[in-house]
């Protein structure tokens, strides 16, 4: 898809959020800034509403709001980051607090010797302690923090605690119960629900109207009941139906968009990865579902089992048995919330596994 995306392109302002309750809970935070926990499923628009109070709280949003995806940090080896343009003003030179020393004790390093931890701590601290370029304040959201550790998150909270005149933390996350409660307890919790189907179709009605593109109500009342409450989904498959029906969203636009949107590919890949033994490979298919397309791990496994049984013929029937019986131990333990990552790959591992013995059995 060449053309700006809809989901950029007609980014809502906080008044056209489609959750009522969403709005007024951060309209309230628009003069009193407080540290926020924006909560929720994939898809819901987490980041959209945390964007659009930026552009309403801050006269300069693109320099008062920093962005940091999680996973910028903690799916990544200590050199990408120190590589990374956004982090090695902070992280490489020989600056006058750079200039640090082991003879002053074990907290004294080189930038070059710094942990992990030590190299996220330091990029938090440069990234609140500066001034903001508008107003008293400035905004860091770190967006998909369930997958922060524990000891990270320690680090975070005596950052949030130093610098909390002049730096408002927005944190958001799927899985809330995985923050440390001294950080719950410093932010104001805004539960952003899936919308309704209604609500989806009212938005994608908006911006098919912005758009200039005919759209036919069936048409995005499919869409909308497809997205199951995925908003960012919706959007982009109504995209997608413009231009298969070129410039028109009608019902077989979205009916083809629709076959075609989603992630049954990557979900597929997964899949014929581990059964390959590639679980290297798979792995890294399955971070990316879970960091960059926002999926949780139980929505991943489920998504997963049903991509599987749609290919009986290829994996096999005893194959997909095993799969199923293999996947209720990671089910009980995501429920329980666990890594997702994890355990997802510890199942397909085991799966691999197992379908290797069943073909050396077959050839014998």
């Amino acid at each position: 898809m060449d053309a700006p995306l809809w989901t950029e392109k007609h980014a809502p302002s906080l008044s056209d959020l489609p959750q009522t309750e969403v709005r007024e809970r951060l309209a309230r935070t628009v003069d009193e800034p407080m540290n926020l926990v924006v909560q929720g499923p994939a898809g819901v628009g987490k980041t959209a509403a945390v964007r659009a109070l930026a552009r309403e709280a801050h006269e300069d949003p693109d320099a008062d709001l920093i962005e940091i995806n999680v996973a910028d940090f903690f799916s990544r080896t200590k050199k990408e980051i120190r590589e990374d343009p956004r982090f090695s003003r902070f992280l490489q030179g020989q600056t006058a607090f750079s200039k640090q020393y082991r003879r002053g004790g074990k907290g004294n390093k080189y930038k070059r010797d710094w942990s992990k931890r030590d190299m996220v701590s330091h990029v938090m601290q440069e990234l609140s302690s500066y001034k903001p370029a508008s107003g008293a304040y400035k905004t860091v959201l770190l967006d998909n923090a369930e997958t922060i550790r524990e000891d990270f998150q320690q680090a975070l909270r005596r950052v949030m605690e130093q610098y909390h005149r002049n730096t408002q933390f927005v944190i958001a996350t799927r899985q809330p119960s995985k923050l440390i409660p001294p950080i719950r307890s410093r932010c104001f919790p805004v539960p952003v629900r899936a919308p309704t189907t209604d609500e989806i179709e009212t938005v994608l009605a908006d911006v098919a109207a912005a758009e200039d593109v005919d759209a036919e109500p069936l048409a995005l009342n499919l869409i909308a009941s497809k997205a199951g409450g995925d908003l960012r989904y919706a959007v982009l498959a109504g995209q997608h139906a413009s231009i298969e029906g070129e410039g028109e969203i009608s019902v077989d636009a979205a009916e083809a968009a629709l076959s075609d949107a989603g992630h049954d590919d990557a979900l597929k890949s997964v899949l014929d990865a581990a059964a390959a033994g590639e679980i290297r490979d798979a792995r890294k298919e399955v971070t990316t579902l879970l960091d960059d397309e926002g999926f949780g791990g139980e929505e991943l496994l489920a998504e997963l089992l049903r991509v599987a049984d749609t290919y009986p013929e290829e994996f096999g029937e005893a194959n997909l048995i095993r799969l199923h019986r293999l996947a209720g131990e990671a089910d009980h333990n995501l429920a329980a919330g666990n890594d997702g990552r994890l355990h997802i790959t510890h199942l397909l591992t085991a799966w691999a596994a197992g379908e290797s013995e069943l073909a050396a059995e077959a050839f014998a």
